[in-house]
């Protein structure tokens, strides 16, 4: 009896979570989308162009390519949107490992903090003289406004020190810069749960095998389902 109330409740919670996915997926920009938000491609001779050149990357649309040693995939490190007539920026999600990103000569009136959220490497923004540095320009190490434009360098690490406990983060958790003017915050070694107060392993097994039992039954039906409609037809 206890198992089958237990079941009744996790469907809602499977499909309200598919649907999450699907609906957020379905709204962030890729790579390529964000590289084609302008016509035109980075001049040789803007900021972009320049540190493209110097960084040994390659130039696709508006965006600068390099290839990651670690990992092994391309992956932007310069994103020139510049002169693009550009009155509001909502999602750059596509480039969140750029260094550097050139916003100027855009009439741009206000650009939410949350569009550089998740931007931990961004080092480098180039902005009209009247919008603020994303995070406020107490979040950069320096902050220059000439020929028009409003300079944002070195962005400031939120946390105390990366990877060490912080003051920010609940206690028996790790503090991580997620960009400008942001922090996150994950549960040290053995915690886990709300705030991390849990000790021990993360119950991986009893969370994600039904979730994961419930979403394969789901495709399932939905192939079955879409299997006899092509028959019907």
């Amino acid at each position: 009896m206890k198992m089958k109330a237990w079941c009744s409740q996790l469907k809602p919670v499977v499909l309200i979570l598919i649907f999450n996915l699907c609906f957020y997926a379905s709204f962030q920009l890729t790579e390529q989308q964000v590289c084609e938000l302008c016509g035109g491609t980075v001049l040789n001779g803007s900021v972009v162009g320049q540190f493209c050149a110097s960084s040994a990357g390659r130039v696709n649309g508006r965006c600068c390519f390099r290839n990651d040693n670690t990992s092994g995939h391309e992956r932007i490190i310069g994103l020139d949107l510049s002169n693009c007539s550009l009155a509001r920026v909502e999602d750059l999600q596509g480039a969140t490992e750029a260094l550097m990103i050139d916003l100027s000569l855009n009439p741009i009136v206000n650009i939410s903090d949350t569009v550089f959220q998740g931007f931990s490497e961004l080092n480098y923004v180039i902005l009209p003289r009247e919008i603020d540095c994303p995070g406020g320009n107490s979040s950069w190490e320096k902050v220059e406004v000439k020929v028009g434009n409003r300079l944002c360098e070195g962005q400031k690490d939120m946390c105390n020190q990366t990877g060490q406990l912080s003051s920010e983060c609940p206690e028996n958790s790790l503090c991580a810069p997620y960009g400008p003017g942001f922090f996150q915050c994950s549960c040290a070694d053995n915690y886990h749960g709300y705030k991390c107060l849990r000790e021990g392993m993360f119950p991986t097994l009893q969370v994600f095998g039904p979730l994961g039992a419930s979403t394969l039954v789901l495709s399932l039906l939905l192939w079955v389902t879409q299997r006899r409609k092509v028959k019907s037809l």
